[in-house]
């Protein structure tokens, strides 16, 4: 936790907070605050700044806090990503968030099991609990917009084009494809697949919605690392 994030519910008074659960246990436990600790503080989608420790007890602390810095800018991206395994949307969830990702859609495709659309973890509390980790970790304050679209076909034929508009629109995809381009200076909407890829008809119907597929190289990469070394690559 490189961040302790406040909520509204923390705020007893615009300038303290109080704090208990999770946040107070690393206190305890990792950064072993002790009262008159100055600790790097931010506002749930607000300002950062610094909180400095009043008072820390076993079951609360509080913290006058002061916010005068703004969130660390987000990439200008849409990431379109086929619903990942349970186990690794956690994982994926946490870096996106942490990666500066503001609008990241989950999305249907031929290859991703019905079984995994049942999953707790697409729950919205579910959800937000791995964001918040993930701005935990890269020190930043604003929540993704995290959309779901359970049907492939009316959404990338209905809403996406407009959701691509003006913007780069790639595809990631393993094949004889043009390499991912480097260092872009433009909006970007990114489609990235399951393990084994979309399958044809997935890569035609995004084509048609103006995203247009790119690779890698040659190795075949999980899901997690794909999505950050996609983004590592363009920004």
């Amino acid at each position: 936790m490189n961040l302790l994030l406040l909520e509204d519910s923390n705020f007893v008074a615009a300038d303290r907070a109080l704090l208990s659960g999770r946040r107070l246990k690393h206190l305890h436990e990792v950064h072993r605050a002790e009262a008159g600790d100055s600790l790097r503080v931010g506002r749930l989608n607000g300002a950062m700044g610094r909180g400095q420790l009043l008072r820390l007890e076993a079951d609360e602390a509080e913290l006058q806090v002061t916010l005068d810095q703004p969130a660390p800018a987000k990439l200008p991206l849409t990431l379109l990503l086929a619903l990942p395994r349970p186990k690794m949307l956690k994982r994926v969830l946490q870096t996106v968030s942490a990666m500066g990702v503001p609008r990241l859609v989950l999305l249907n495709s031929y290859r991703v099991e019905k079984s995994f659309w049942q999953t707790p973890f697409l729950e919205p509390e579910a959800i937000r609990e791995q964001l918040i980790l993930g701005l935990e970790q890269a020190r930043d304050t604003v929540l993704p917009e995290v959309i779901i679209e359970k049907r492939f076909k009316p959404f990338v034929e209905d809403r996406l084009p407009a959701l691509v508009g003006d913007s780069l629109g790639l595809v990631g995809h393993p094949g004889d494809y043009p390499a991912c381009p480097r260092a872009v200076e433009q909006p970007v909407t990114l489609a990235i697949g399951p393990e084994g890829g979309w399958i044809p008809y997935e890569v035609e119907k995004l084509q048609e919605a103006g995203l247009q597929p790119v690779q890698l190289g040659e190795r075949i990469l999980r899901v997690e690392t794909a999505v950050t070394a996609l983004l590592a690559r363009l920004f």
